[in-house]
């Protein structure tokens, strides 16, 4: 099975089952924004590939992240031709057990709709590293302009049978998406 698919695959299946694991009071507004270095309550994206729907809402979780783990957003996305959206930045993680995944999500027109755009393999060896994210998106047509951007650093841990979601980080981040 190629990389990606399977990514998303694995990807989707965590998103889902942290949605199902979440409690009812762990709700949160749809759009709160926090700093990109620091982690706060995250929104789960599903991305696209995962889950045959045009946009996933969002839902909250906490989050916590370790000191001197952090991810962040640049503020410049690229959008091409073909409706390709490349995401970039940065991250920092220490202490996996389990595969790791740098995921971002995002949203143009309502906060509240998440689109997931592609997913990178982290590796936590305690140093900055840059990832790069693509994708499209179905069901929106995405323009140049503003948008918000989630990025996670998420761990799939092994426990039991069933690897479980770890958050080691979360940005929410303000982009201009450019032509080009």
């Amino acid at each position: 099975m190629p990389v990606r698919p399977a990514l998303a695959a694995v990807l989707g299946g965590a998103a889902l089952l942290t949605l199902a694991a979440a409690p009812a009071h762990a709700a949160a507004p749809a759009h709160a924004a926090a700093p990109a270095h620091v982690a706060g309550s995250a929104r789960i994206a599903v991305p696209v590939h995962a889950v045959p729907v045009h946009a996933v809402p969002v839902h909250a979780v906490p989050v916590h992240a370790a000191p001197g783990e952090s991810v962040t957003v640049d503020t410049v996305g690229r959008l091409a031709a073909d409706g390709t959206v490349t995401l970039t930045g940065t991250y920092r993680c220490t202490g996996n057990t389990g595969p790791v995944f740098v995921t971002s999500a995002l949203s143009q027109r309502d906060p509240r709709v998440k689109h997931g755009i592609g997913g990178t393999v982290a590796r936590c060896d305690g140093t900055t590293h840059t990832w790069s994210n693509s994708g499209q998106v179905s069901g929106e047509t995405l323009q140049p302009g503003t948008a918000h951007v989630q990025a996670t650093v998420m761990e799939l841990r092994p426990v039991g049978l069933v690897p479980l979601p770890v958050f080691h980080a979360t940005a929410d981040q303000d982009v201009t998406l450019v032509q080009g």
